[in-house]
């Protein structure tokens, strides 16, 4: 007789290393998957370190059978997300366990429970922990390793999750495309001079805080209508950036500022995942001389653009139309500088026309698809 499953709340340091460890045990034989470095985990999920929890109700569970851990999953409320009042949502995430149809049903039940009992009327997932962080369940695209910061998933999670009344609330692309090249008519608008009123400049590292500052007022205005928005918080961007100081290139941020106003930006990111494949998520004894020698010296050749956006009115004058174009061309140029031959664009929404039709324009291909379920929880 099999032994039940009995899911239990993270409440220890711990137990969170336990629930940070469930899926690189689950994923180890995947060739795909790539080990977090677990510093890194351990500070996203912390209410200490991580500015989300500041807006945010979260709960982490494990699922245990037979004495060991078998799966784990997460609950939260994020208050600042927009939210149908007369059905406001709650979210579920960190799914990952063993293919086992009874412990994702006892994993998602748990998380149902736990938002139905504050007041939640639909679930939304999975979010790791938020819509502006890992978004989606791999649903297309197992065959190649996931790019820094996106998720990768088992095979079976999808049907697992279905199986427990879970339906398509959305789908989430991710785009690649070697060296792009833009059509030749975009590419002659491109080589004239910029129009008066425009400047496009690299970010300034010397005034950091002041740029984060920049970055967040455009991209919560661009972003303001898409599906399921929520606001990213200074703090939040800050705590990212500075995180990420290791791996900024400073040639690889830009702005376009539009009659002295900051009007888009763009950032693209070296793909840290392919400087740790082989860390096992470990930076010691040796991890960190072999991270610093990759990013400094022998060089990463791929990256993401996690990031873009132009403020909306601007989107409407003739000069904001092209301003996409212009952030892609400048990230394009230094990023053949600094080595990288190959990017991820990612994620974009399925009803986000526009973007795809540029990102297509110069020869990007989807290759890997994201997929956000929802239920109503009655």
């Amino acid at each position: 007789m099999t032994e039940p499953v009995e899911i239990t709340p993270v409440r220890t340091g711990a137990e969170l290393e336990r629930f940070i460890r469930v899926p690189m045990r689950l994923m180890a034989k995947d060739p795909a998957w790539i080990a977090p470095l677990m510093f890194e985990r351990r500070e996203a999920l912390s209410p200490k370190h991580n500015p989300f929890f500041e807006h945010a109700e979260v709960q982490f569970w494990l699922a245990r059978r037979s004495g060991g851990d078998v799966g784990r999953i997460s609950a939260q409320i994020d208050h600042l997300a927009r939210t149908d009042p007369a059905a406001p949502a709650g979210y579920f995430g960190m799914i990952a366990a063993e293919n086992d149809q009874e412990i994702f049903a006892a994993l998602l039940h748990t998380a149902e429970s736990w938002l139905r009992e504050r007041g939640r009327a639909q679930i939304l997932g999975p979010f790791n922990l938020s819509i502006n962080e890992e978004v989606g369940l791999l649903i297309d695209g197992f065959e190649t390793p996931p790019m820094f910061m996106m998720g990768h998933d088992a095979r079976y999670a999808a049907i697992r999750i279905e199986e427990q009344g879970y339906a398509k609330a959305k789908d989430v692309f991710a785009y690649i495309s070697d060296v792009p090249k833009f059509t030749p008519g975009v590419q002659a608008r491109l080589n004239r001079p910029l129009p008066p009123g425009m400047v496009l400049r690299p970010v300034r590292m010397n005034r950091f805080d002041e740029e984060v500052r920049t970055l967040v007022g455009i991209l919560n205005d661009a972003w303001a209508n898409n599906w399921g928005f929520a606001p990213v918080t200074e703090a939040e961007t800050k705590h990212l950036g500075e995180s990420l100081k290791l791996i900024l290139n400073p040639r690889l941020i830009w702005f376009l500022e539009i009659d002295d106003e900051a009007a888009g930006f763009g950032v693209l990111l070296p793909n840290l995942n392919d400087a740790i494949s082989d860390l096992s998520g470990r930076l010691f004894p040796f991890g960190w001389a072999k991270l610093l020698w990759r990013l400094k010296v022998s060089g990463v050749r791929r990256g993401r653009v996690p990031l873009m956006g132009v403020k909306r009115r601007f989107a409407r004058d003739r000069r904001g139309i092209f301003a996409p174009f212009l952030i892609l061309d400048a990230i394009r140029r230094e990023g053949v500088k600094a080595g990288i031959t190959q990017a991820e664009y990612s994620w974009i929404l399925e009803d986000n026309a526009p973007m795809r039709h540029i990102l297509e324009d110069f020869g990007a291909r989807i290759y890997k698809t994201y997929r956000i379920y929802g239920k109503a929880l009655s």
